[in-house]
């Protein structure tokens, strides 16, 4: 097909909203001068929306299955939180790759531990950069296959160690090379695959699959730890075979990225990869329509020739604000200190009196998953920007609470000398509820945001660099909390609820709300300067009628406190 018909038509049928009719063609036709635009003359021509015809109950069942198997890769990093957070305190891993105090008990000594957890972050910050790569050279699929095999190769590591913990250790790294890979090519694929409707929806499913992955590693540990030889910490480690061989598997069914599809020319695969998605043939006008959409942002792209690095901070529009926005959005979603609970859950049970910490870690696991699930509405119902500021304010209120309480009321004795039961469940629950917090909005809408922030000619390389600085700060978190937690013990919680402070301040005044748009259109709301806390009344310019001012948005002189807390 080489062009759109003419849509207009004579039949017509009137909608609810008096100045909007739709065609027989499935488009939504403005057809009041407010919702037209001038031609040049006194006449105005009538702008024209194609929508999805195929919009019944299972629309979009095909594209959130092929998101799901994308979003598996989150499943990968969750099971290795998981699992390693129970393995330096199984009593075989530290029999081999431990040292031993003077009565020959094994331990793990605070440098070995913290590089044992949070090397794996350094891999995966690498891998974010230099294998990221792949999905421009080979596409999305393709790049995922091949880290994948390359996580692949730091388990056989890993799992062939005997005595010599450094040999462990490279095992990490290499598979955190894979695993930093598949953070940001995953959350890429699928904001390219899937509908502007559900789009939020569907990438926060990778921070789902991260959560699964967090909660079924805990049950294993759990289910392992009663044995007294390898078979604690291997038998988890070889399960990871079979999550990446189920992944590699799943890739087949996925279609590949129609806009990585037609930047490297190949249109009809294209035009099959968006048939596929949105189950709509192929020379349907609404397929032809986001082709053409899909064209002209690459070609636009191509003209300015090739993107460079130096292109994140100069480039336009706004490239420096958003590579900024990316890598705060990530470092601050480290500095929420989930990790801090998450690798070292079992640690921070034991200290506040918790019998078997290996099952309160289980529960906190159905927390963490429970509340992802909620994540998924959430995410599209109330916006990005919403989730995150609110998101800010519970976490600050429960790390208030848990600080306090384990700082004031947990050992009424002194360190050492037994602790309260009642304050160490108060701390418990108040974790519980920081987990609710932290799952239902920053776990999943950093990877939203990121993923459709930037541009397609630097969105690889961008993502990149965004999620390098959260695989930095988790590891600094990683590494250096047990010697934080050693001097200052639960006022570390005092630390992290600062920095949500500061999330807040920040998300207000420089995250725009990207909810319902497409990635090109997110890419004009940037183009005309919008301020982010008035972003969510911008409308795209194909949807606009003749008296939108956009210099409204573009510019506030209230007083700070009024933007902040006056009624919007």
């Amino acid at each position: 097909m080489n062009s759109t018909p003419d849509l207009i038509t004579p039949q017509k049928s009137t909608s609810s909203n008096s100045n909007i009719e739709v065609d027989s063609n499935n488009s939504k036709v403005l057809n009041d001068p407010a919702g037209m635009e001038k031609n040049g003359s006194d006449d105005y021509e009538q702008v024209t929306e194609l929508v999805n015809p195929n919009n019944g109950k299972g629309a979009y069942v095909t594209v959130s299955i092929c998101c799901v198997m994308v979003a598996f890769g989150g499943f990968v990093f969750g099971w290795d939180t998981g699992t390693i957070s129970g393995f330096v305190a199984q009593t075989d891993f530290l029999r081999r790759f431990g040292q031993k105090h003077h009565n020959g008990t094994p331990y793990l000594s605070k440098v070995r531990m913290g590089l044992i957890v949070s090397i794996f972050n350094i891999g995966c910050a690498i891998g974010g950069i230099v294998l990221a790569r792949l999905g421009d050279t080979h596409g999305r699929k393709m790049g995922l296959i091949i880290v994948v095999c390359i996580y692949i190769v730091g388990i056989i590591i890993q799992i062939a160690s005997v005595k010599a913990w450094y040999q462990y250790f490279i095992g990490r790294i290499i598979s955190g090379l894979g695993v930093g890979g598949i953070a940001v090519l995953s959350p890429m694929l699928i904001s390219e695959v899937a509908p502007k409707e559900m789009r939020g929806t569907l990438v926060s499913c990778y921070q789902l699959m991260i959560t699964l992955g967090i909660f079924l590693g805990y049950c294993t540990n759990y289910g392992t730890k009663n044995y007294s030889n390898s078979v604690q910490w291997r038998v988890p480690l070889g399960l990871c075979f079979a999550w990446a061989l189920f992944m590699i598997g799943g890739m087949t069914f996925v279609p590949e990225s129609p806009r990585y599809l037609v930047e490297a020319g190949k249109i009809d695969e294209a035009r099959a990869s968006l048939s596929k998605v949105n189950k709509t043939p192929g020379d349907h006008p609404f397929i032809q329509q986001e082709l053409e959409l899909i064209e002209a942002s690459v070609e636009e792209a191509r003209a300015a020739g090739s993107a460079s690095w130096g292109e994140l901070f100069t480039g336009k529009p706004a490239m420096l604000q958003r590579t900024m926005l990316g890598i705060m959005i990530q470092s601050l979603q480290q500095l929420t200190g989930d990790n801090y609970f998450f690798y070292y859950g079992t640690t921070v049970f034991t200290a506040v009196g918790m019998q078997d910490s290996f099952e309160t870690s289980i529960v906190f696991g159905i927390v963490n998953l429970a509340s992802t699930c909620c994540s998924l509405y959430t995410v599209d119902k109330f916006g990005r920007r919403n989730c995150l500021l609110w998101g800010a304010v519970g976490m600050v209120c429960c790390y208030v609470v848990y600080a306090s309480v384990g700082v004031t009321r947990l050992w009424p004795n002194g360190e050492g000398n037994g602790s309260s039961k009642g304050a160490g469940n108060c701390m418990i629950c108040f974790a519980c509820f920081y987990i609710f917090c932290f799952a239902t909005t920053w776990a999943p809408i950093a990877y939203v945001v990121i993923s459709e922030t930037f541009p397609l000619r630097v969105k690889s390389k961008a993502m990149s660099v965004a999620t390098a600085a959260n695989w930095l700060w988790g590891f600094l978190i990683g590494f250096f909390t047990p010697f934080i937690t050693g001097a200052i013990n639960f006022y570390y919680g005092y630390v992290f609820m600062g920095c949500m402070v500061f999330a807040y301040f920040y998300v207000f005044f420089f995250v725009p709300e990207t909810k319902g748009l497409t990635l090109e259109e997110v890419n004009d709301m940037y183009s005309e300067g919008v301020v982010p806390w008035k972003s969510a009344s911008w409308v795209p310019p194909s949807r606009r009628g003749a008296d939108y001012n956009i210099d409204e948005l573009a510019h506030d002189d209230t007083p700070i406190y009024k933007r902040m807390f006056g009624r919007k």
